[in-house]
């Protein structure tokens, strides 16, 4: 049905308006898809944590990670991150938690994120979970591509 077409339908997103440091949400397929342009120190802070994490080369199955986006910054383009905006443990949405040091809840040498509240599940700047955390997977990297230095499409890659 064509409904069944436009639920599924890849979704075309203009990120020129998107600055350093901010997110913005899509829907794509009923889910919450996470663009953030991540900051050259967010980019940093990202090599500081892998020891942290539960799995930083994304090597888990689960949510398998397109090759492109299997990096230290998991995205094509090391500023933007692409990511599903669900939790992998129950499918609840995390919150964003973008200021570093002490906080509730987080860690004293927190560097910025996202929490989950419902069960305490943390992912860094790139969606990867931090260890001994309910979540068992990082955050989905759903198919795309750039269409040009400002657009973007969810939903399709080159290989699709």
């Amino acid at each position: 049905s064509e409904r069944a077409k436009a639920a599924g339908a890849a979704v075309e997103v203009d990120i020129s308006a998107l600055n350093p440091g901010e997110k913005l949400t899509v829907e794509w397929r009923g889910k919450p898809v996470w663009i953030m342009k991540r900051s050259p120190e967010q980019l940093e802070s990202l090599k500081k944590i892998e020891g942290q994490l539960a799995d930083p080369a994304s090597d888990r199955t689960a949510y398998p990670t397109p090759e492109y986006a299997k990096n230290a910054h998991r995205s094509i383009k090391p500023e933007i991150m692409v990511a599903v905006g669900i939790c992998t443990h129950l499918g609840c949405s995390p919150g964003d938690k973008f200021a570093t040091g002490p906080q509730p809840s987080l860690p004293d040498d927190w560097t910025g994120g996202f929490l989950c509240a419902c069960h305490g599940s943390t992912f860094d700047l790139a969606g990867r979970v931090f260890k001994n955390k309910p979540a068992p997977d990082n955050l989905e990297v759903p198919p795309h591509m750039y269409l040009s230095d400002t657009k973007l499409i969810i939903g399709e890659d080159k290989k699709a």
